[in-house]
């Protein structure tokens, strides 16, 4: 055990630092986007079975809608640009920029070098949840996704399960691109949450999980600021109350929907382009 130094007290009084303020960035036009979204039409409908994964291709400036359907259900998404599977979705970096949990006009970025936005988020029926008394709020990017290695390494045994968020997505990655399945593990990545309420314990600074409040019809809407491939796993953990990585849990589908705004209903828009860092590195 260390000894508190005599000063302990004033050293953990010291005010926090916001390490990356986010008032610099630009920010999304809600207005243009919501006016555009009002005149869009559905293109695509995709439901996601309980405990699997599919995959879904969503055209710069159109909309994308996760809905629950038929009882609670969380899911975890990934997201990578359609034409170069090397930049994805970067959870770290988001959490850095936005906080541990997302909401209306937060912005999913993806990976160096490039570095951009790749989805804001636009409509939220959870946006009322706020923070709870434990701590809890969703949509969180700070749980990875559930899969079979931790649930290899915790369960003291081989347990050999397959329907963890991990292998759901990387069954649905290597079908939609014809893919080795130990290829398409490599490109599968650290999730967004959706629907699912989270928060670190106040004593231990665990992660934990509770039930969501997802109803269904309650949606997360997205607008794609480039072109993406996304791929989103029904959780096994239903509403995550209790357990994942298995087949305890009450599971649930959920529905992907593409909408298209007409031609002209983004005018002054453009796709975002990579970083503007000249990757030099000091050389």
């Amino acid at each position: 055990m260390s000894v508190p130094p005599d000063d302990a007290g004033a050293r953990r009084a010291v005010a926090p630092v916001i390490c990356y303020p986010s008032e610099s960035l630009q920010q999304p036009d809600l207005a243009l986007y919501r006016r555009a979204r009002a005149q869009a039409v559905q293109t695509a409908a995709l439901r996601i079975p309980p405990r699997a994964a599919c995959c879904f291709e969503v055209p710069a400036g159109h909309f994308f809608r996760i809905t629950s359907v038929e009882g609670p259900q969380v899911g975890d998404l990934n997201l990578w640009y359609l034409h170069d599977l090397s930049e994805r979705f970067y959870s770290g970096k988001t959490r850095a920029l936005h906080g541990s949990h997302l909401g209306i006009g937060a912005r999913m970025w993806s990976t160096f070098p490039h570095l951009r936005p790749m989805a804001t988020i636009l409509d939220d029926t959870l946006a009322w949840y706020g923070i709870d008394e434990h701590g809890g709020a969703v949509h969180d990017v700070i749980g990875t996704r559930c899969d079979p290695y931790t649930a290899n390494l915790l369960s003291g045994r081989q347990y050999q399960y397959h329907h963890c968020c991990h292998s759901n997505l990387t069954r649905a990655l290597g079908d939609h691109l014809g893919l080795p399945l130990h290829v398409a593990e490599t490109h599968v990545h650290d999730v967004l949450n959706v629907f699912m309420c989270t928060g670190f314990t106040r004593d231990t600074g665990q992660y934990f999980m509770k039930a969501s409040p997802v109803r269904p019809g309650d949606y997360l809407e997205f607008f794609a600021e480039i072109d993406l491939l996304g791929a989103l796993s029904a959780c096994p953990g239903g509403d995550c109350s209790a357990v994942h990585s298995s087949d305890a849990a009450a599971c649930h589908p959920l529905l992907v929907e593409v909408f298209a705004p007409p031609e002209g209903a983004l005018q002054g828009w453009e796709p975002p382009l990579p970083n503007g860092y000249d990757r030099s590195h000091g050389r």
